[in-house]
C-alpha cells in the first residue's frame, strides 16, 4: 500500500479530465478571463489508462474522474472503457454536473462507470441560476433521473453552499433523502485563487455547523451513521428516510489526518492537496521514459504529500481555480 510520511493509506485518485465546463458557478470558475489548456496538452485515453495501471501497481485502488466538467470530454467513454479493464480497479466513478446524462449515463454504465455524484446547489430555478449561472434545475433533474435508470447507484448530490445565494435551500435538498435512496451532501466553500471567485469562497462561507442546525430545526434530528475513518462526508440520516445526508467539512472539520486521496490535473500534474500548490509533474516523464518512469513519480508525489491544509495561517491554494482541479 503507498503509504506516506504520515502513515495514510493513499488509495484513491482523482482524476481530472478538463478544466473547462458547461457552467460558471460563482465559486469555481469565472465568467471572464479564462485560459483554457490547449487540446494537446491533455493526457490522452491510453495516458490515463498507463497512470491508472501504474498507481494499481503501488495500491490505488479507487478512482474518479472530475473536470471542469468531465462530460465535455469527447473521448470520455474511450477513457472509462480503458480504465474500467485495467485489473485491479476497485471502483470507478465521476463527479459531473449531470446536463450530458441523459444522452451518457447509459452508455457509461456499459463502458464500466459505477456511480457519479452529481452537482446539484439548489432546486430553487432563479438562485440556481445566480449561484450556478448557467444549466437549469430541470436540466439536472434529467441527468439524475438518467444516472439512476442507468444504474449508476447510490446517487450522491453535491451541494456547495454560499450565503446569500443559497443557504436557505439546503432544507428542500435534504428533504430530498426523506423519500429516495440518495445521498445529498453539504460542501464547505473552499478558498482557490485570487479573483472573484476564490473572494466568493472566502466571504461567502457558510459552515456545515450552521447548515446542519439549519436542517434540524425543519425537518428533526439527524442521527449519525458509522462511517470510514477516510470518508470525506460526515454521515446521518434523518427519521424514518430512505437516503443519508451527508456534511463535507474541509473547513470547519477538517479530516486532513485520514485523507487517502491524491489528485491528477487535466495537464497532467499530481497536486498533492487540494488547498495546497504542491504538485509533481508526470506527464513529462510519461511522454518522455513511457510508464515505467510513472511507478517512481508515484511513489515521489505519495511521499511529499503534505499532512494538510493551513488555512488557519491564511495559506491557499492560489495558483489554480476549482475549475483546474476538480475537488
Amino acid at each position: 500500500m503507498p503509504l506516506d510520511q504520515y502513515q495514510r493509506d493513499l488509495n484513491y485518485l482523482r482524476i481530472s479530465l478538463t478544466d473547462n465546463c458547461n457552467l460558471r458557478c460563482v465559486y469555481c470558475m469565472p465568467l471572464n478571463g479564462l485560459a483554457l489548456l490547449p487540446r494537446e496538452h491533455l493526457l490522452r485515453p491510453a495516458e490515463i489508462a498507463a497512470v491508472v495501471r501504474e498507481a494499481v501497481a503501488v495500491g490505488f485502488r479507487k478512482f474518479r474522474f472530475t473536470g471542469g466538467e468531465p462530460a465535455l470530454r469527447p473521448d470520455l467513454l474511450d477513457i472509462v472503457a480503458a480504465v474500467s479493464r485495467v485489473e485491479g480497479v476497485d471502483d470507478l466513478a465521476m463527479t459531473t454536473n449531470g446536463i450530458r446524462l441523459p444522452e451518457l449515463a447509459q452508455p457509461l454504465a456499459q463502458a464500466g462507470l459505477r456511480r457519479v455524484n452529481i452537482h446539484l446547489d439548489t432546486m430553487q430555478p432563479e438562485r440556481l441560476s445566480r449561484i450556478m449561472r448557467w444549466g437549469t434545475v430541470e436540466q439536472i433533474w434529467r441527468g439524475i433521473e438518467a444516472a439512476e435508470e442507468a444504474g449508476l447507484r447510490p446517487i450522491k448530490l453535491n451541494a456547495v453552499i454560499a450565503r446569500g445565494y443559497n443557504e436557505t435551500d439546503v432544507v428542500d435538498l435534504a428533504a430530498l433523502t426523506l423519500g429516495r435512496d440518495w445521498h445529498v451532501r453539504f460542501v464547505e466553500m473552499m478558498p482557490f485563487g485570487e479573483g472573484d471567485c476564490g473572494r466568493t469562497a472566502r466571504d461567502n462561507y457558510v459552515s456545515n455547523q450552521e447548515t446542519r442546525a439549519r436542517i434540524e430545526e425543519a425537518l428533526g434530528p439527524l442521527t449519525p451513521l458509522p462511517g470510514h475513518p477516510s470518508d470525506e462526508s460526515s454521515n446521518h440520516r434523518l427519521r424514518g428516510a430512505r437516503g443519508v445526508v451527508g456534511f463535507i467539512s474541509p473547513v470547519s472539520a477538517p479530516y486532513c489526518a485520514s485523507c487517502n486521496r491524491m489528485r491528477l490535473t487535466a495537464e497532467g500534474k499530481l497536486h498533492l492537496c487540494l488547498l495546497n500548490d504542491d504538485e509533481v509533474d508526470i506527464r513529462r516523464q510519461l511522454r518522455e521514459e513511457g510508464p515505467e518512469a510513472v511507478r517512481q513519480v508515484l511513489l515521489k508525489a505519495v511521499h511529499l504529500k503534505p499532512m494538510g491544509h493551513r488555512l488557519e495561517e491564511g495559506v491557499f491554494t492560489r495558483n489554480r481555480q476549482m475549475h483546474q482541479i476538480g475537488g
